[in-house]
This record gives C-alpha cells, structure tokens and sequence, in this order.
C-alpha cells in the first residue's frame, strides 16, 4: 500500500492531508490509510483517558506519581510519540528524539 504524506498536530488530535493544512502543524509522517487509522485509534484512546484525569484532578489528596488515571494518560501520549517517530520523516524523527520523550532509540 502506498504512503502519502499528513501532516498532525498532536494536542488537537488533527491528522490532515497537504490539502487540509492551512495553519501549524506539528510534525510531517508518510503513511498508510491504515497506519493512519492506528494513530486516529491512539489519539481516541488518549483523549478518553485525558478526560479521566480531569475528573480525577478534583481529588486533591492524590498526587500525580501516584495516580493510575495519569499513568494511562501518559501511556498513549507515549504510544502517539512512538508511531508519529515511526512514520516520521527524518525531521520529525529528529524532532521527537530532541524531545527526550521517547526510551532511547
């Protein structure tokens, strides 16, 4: 299957095609319909998880290194990283490694 290019802006969840983009993005990946449909998964999967965290940060005695909540947050976020550095081209993956968000690669 055929790569094209997207272009994706990680905190709104945007996947956009060279002809949707008008303003900033975030990072430039070549991928598949299906690898497009993996990364849609992850930002659903970590929106939902965001918004378990909001209702969660109205417990003021639990801090965060302690909170399952935060830790599947993180978890997709890290997940997000991971597939946009995997489908990244050479200045997005050199981006997210100057990050130090990713275990090293």
């Amino acid at each position: 299957m055929d790569k094209k290019k997207y272009y994706v802006t990680v905190g709104s969840s945007e996947i956009l095609e060279p002809q949707e983009t008008i303003g900033n993005f975030d990072f430039e990946i070549l991928a598949t319909e299906e690898e497009i449909d993996q990364l849609q998964e992850l930002f659903e999967e970590s929106e939902d998880a965001q918004d378990d965290t909001f209702f969660r940060a109205h417990i003021p005695i639990r801090l965060y290194h302690n909170d399952k909540e935060n830790d599947v947050a993180d978890y997709y976020l890290s997940q997000i990283y991971s597939k946009l550095y995997e489908l990244g081209t050479d200045e997005t993956k050199a981006h997210i490694k100057n990050m130090n968000i990713l275990p090293l690669q």
